[in-house]
């Protein structure tokens, strides 16, 4: 009964039901408390009651439980201690989730005997205490969830029997004392958040602490030493009292005021951090990395549940669901999961995180938070969340699937101009103003989304196809033999000969979409065999036979009048513009701002596809280094649009 809209309470009577194996009310409107006679179910293995507005204590009968495997309590409002009872099940193989309530009080010893436990999630509560030892017995866990509460004390020793750990984040606490240099010696943790505690001391240079990516020490002001990459102050030497006692002293000194100053910036920042994170205590938003991190059931909330009825398109390492996002207000978001099984998946988007954040273009597709974290089965779930664009993409208007007459979507010869400049000027951006270049090495209309006032957003960049310098694993596995850089059609010729990739590689993908944009025909139409492809059709068109190859829609909207001499001779088009500029009528329709009427204008319509056209093929040359670059294209269909207008 999961992603409902059910209120009031949970029936205390299902605890009659004694031959119930799975209870599932995650995601709905249920209050009230957790009745104690679920505790009757003795042969229930999963109970999901997360993301409601359950209150009151957890009941200690739950752990009358004996083969439960999975408890989801999570995103509730569930004050009053962790029963010990529930710290006892030795069935509990897959994950236990009590984030986001309010729970107190202290962590029991007893956790210890979750030595089954696969994932342990108790982040975003008001637990404080010491971290007990005991949690090294927990033989088998893998994710380790404890940030966000006010747990203090030394990390424990005994975390470094977790042999398997692959994800562990202690941050937001206030965890003193230096860190455990055996947790360098976890040879699966990939994933490690000491920050925002109180820790002190040199951080370890081994394992996980090797790579930079991978942990995060921030708002520790009293850490020092570690790799390089970290920015951490160097750690003291010992100097001794006969040596220089007045340059010793004025360094203290010196010392002293930097830490000082130091510490000042750190508490304000720490404040700050408190503060954004008290805002919302049922959320479990974080800022890291300078994206808004969410948490698996924000997502699986906002999609309801992944639904059919939701997807709207999927790419090349996974499918993306269209969401509504209930954070501060309601906001339609685009989802894309990924398909972790695909090889190369989960490093693309940490690749894809790293470089997304830092570029900014009003044609670029915006993205707004990412996930990573486990599902509700306990696998590994990685998202990316973009901004939503509520008419599709491209693809879907040039080439639309007739449903009914009245719901059939087209695009005038305005708005292609102005689709193809919005494209040229995003990627002039990433090829010329991007402080490492960015290839994007997938370019093709179903990866370009139009907005409401149908300006396109180039989107999807491929994931592993994400080119800058400081992504080298990815470059060499996208030049490798095996590496995938583009679409049947649209990738340059010279990647199917194993030619690195280029902004030349780029700028082919464009020529390609521009010439399908104003003629209407993929790349891969089964027209295109032997020597002659979209390229050649349109080059052996122009200019005289142009309304032959042209987009018969433009035709049908009555855009073009379909007569050949509407297009004169090369030297009498010239003597007879001002002429024709006299009784030329662009009118603006009032039902649809962006539609021309042309009366007597066919003759400067065809000229700006031809032009647009000729662009295309200069793009679309058989030699990269022959290729137009895109600030001259953008300036070119700029001029065009000029011309086009008056």
């Amino acid at each position: 009964m999961e992603n409902n809209l059910f209120t009031g309470t949970i029936p205390s009577n299902l605890g009659k039901l004694q031959r119930l194996q799975q209870l599932l009310l995650y995601g709905n409107r249920l209050s009230g408390q957790i009745p104690p006679s679920l505790g009757n179910l003795s042969q229930m293995y999963s109970l999901f009651l997360a993301i409601n507005r359950l209150e009151g204590n957890i009941p200690s009968s739950i752990g009358n439980c004996q083969n439960l495997q999975m408890l989801e309590l999570s995103q509730n409002r569930l004050t009053g201690i962790i029963p010990k009872d529930v710290m006892s099940f030795s069935s509990l193989s897959k994950h236990l989730n009590l984030s986001q309530n309010s729970l107190n009080g202290s962590l029991p010893q007893e956790v210890g005997k979750l030595r089954n436990i696969n994932t342990l999630d108790i982040s975003n509560n008001k637990l404080s205490g010491e971290i007990p030892g005991t949690i090294g017995d927990c033989s088998s866990l893998e994710y380790l969830n404890m940030q966000g509460n006010l747990f203090e004390g030394t990390i424990p020793l005994t975390l470094a029997s977790l042999k398997g750990i692959q994800h562990l984040d202690l941050s937001g606490n206030n965890l003193s004392g230096e860190i455990p240099k055996d947790l360098g010696s976890l040879r699966f943790l990939q994933y490690l958040n000491l920050s925002f505690n109180e820790l002190e001391g040199e951080v370890p240079t081994k394992g996980v602490f090797k790579n930079a990516s991978a942990i995060s020490v921030v708002g520790n002001t009293k850490l020092c030493g570690g790799i390089l990459e970290l920015n951490l102050p160097p750690c003291p030497t010992n100097v001794k009292k006969h040596g220089r006692p007045k340059a010793f002293k004025i360094g203290i000194i010196v010392g002293s005021v930097v830490l000082f100053s130091m510490l000042m910036m750190s508490f304000g920042a720490l404040c700050f951090w408190r503060k954004e994170r008290t805002s919302d205590s049922f959320s479990t938003s974080s800022r890291v990395d300078g994206l808004l991190r969410i948490s698996y059931y924000d997502l699986y909330q906002a999609t309801a549940g992944f639904s059919s009825g939701n997807l709207i398109g999927s790419g090349s390492f996974g499918s993306v669901y269209k969401g509504s996002l209930q954070q501060g207000k309601e906001r339609l978001v685009a989802v894309k999961v990924l398909e972790l099984e695909k090889s190369g998946a989960s490093k693309s988007f940490a690749a894809e995180c790293r470089a997304l954040r830092n570029i900014r273009h009003r044609n670029l597709v915006k993205i707004l938070s990412y996930c990573s974290s486990i599902d509700s089965k306990g696998n590994e779930f990685k998202a990316l969340v973009y901004e939503f664009m509520e008419n599709g993409s491209l693809d879907s208007w040039l080439h639309p699937e007739i449903v009914e007459v009245n719901t059939l979507r087209t695009l005038n010869l305005l708005q292609r101009l102005n689709i193809a400049i919005d494209v040229s000027s995003a990627l002039h951006y990433l090829h010329n103003h991007c402080e490492t270049p960015v290839i994007h090495c997938d370019l093709k209309p179903s990866n370009i989304l139009l907005d409401n006032d149908l300006t396109a957003h180039v989107g999807d960049f491929g994931l592993a196809r994400l080119h800058s310098g400081k992504t080298n694993d990815i470059l060499q596995q996208q030049n490798s033999s095996i590496g995938v850089k583009g679409s049947i059609g649209y990738a340059a010729p010279e990647y199917g000969m194993g030619g690195d990739t280029s902004t030349h590689g780029d700028v082919y993908s464009y020529g390609v979409l521009l010439l399908e944009m104003f003629t209407g025909r993929r790349p891969t139409d089964d027209m295109f065999k032997d020597d002659l492809n979209l390229h050649n059709y349109v080059k052996r068109a122009l200019p005289k036979q142009v309304l032959q190859i042209v987009d018969p829609v433009l035709l049908a909207k009555g855009e073009i009048e379909r007569d050949e001499e509407s297009i004169a001779a090369p030297g009498k088009e010239e003597e007879d513009d001002d002429d024709n500029d006299n009784h030329n009528e662009i009118e603006q329709q009032k039902d649809n701002k962006n539609f021309i009427s042309c009366r007597r204008g066919s003759n400067k319509m065809v000229k700006g596809i031809i032009s647009a056209l000729q662009i295309g093929l200069a793009c679309t040359a058989e030699s990269p280094t022959g290729r137009m670059n895109m600030s001259k294209v953008s300036r070119e269909l700029q001029l065009i649009r000029s011309v086009f207008l008056g």
